[in-house]
This record gives C-alpha cells, structure tokens and sequence, in this order.
C-alpha cells in the first residue's frame, strides 16, 4: 500500500494531501530513509513522521485498504 494512503487508513494524518505533502517535504521516513507518498508499505515496518520538534515513531503491524476509527489504531503499534 502506498504511504500516503497508509497514514490516511491508520488516521495517523487525517488526510491523503496532507500525508503526500508532508511525505513531498521530506518529513515522512520509513526505516531511517525519506519516503515518497507513493513508497510501499509493509508489516514490519517502522515510520517515523516528523511533526515540528517532536518525532511520532510507529511499527505498521498490518495493512489494510480500509478501516473503521475503532480498528485502525491495531494496524499500527506507537514506539515513541
């Protein structure tokens, strides 16, 4: 599944532009490196997303194409 899209499903970023502009500023990193919004995700996973000075890292646990506010926070596991 594409990041952008990701981060939209999980709820992580409420919005697919905002995710694809926050990936297209570099701000977005999947596994140490800048992502692309149109980078793949996989379980496994580690995304990290830069919001001003702090840093929200999250595992992706599973990928889904679609899920409820309830079920979304299980596709994703917070580290720090």
């Amino acid at each position: 599944m594409r990041l952008d899209k990701f981060l939209k499903v999980t709820r992580l970023i409420k919005r697919r532009t905002v995710a694809k502009e926050f990936a297209e500023n570099e701000r977005v990193l999947i596994n140490g490196r800048v992502a692309k919004p149109s980078a793949e995700v996989r379980p496994g996973d580690m995304i990290t997303i830069r919001l001003g000075e702090k840093q929200l890292v999250v595992e992706v646990l599973e990928v889904k194409d679609s899920a409820r506010a309830s079920d979304a926070r299980n596709l994703y596991r917070v580290i720090s």
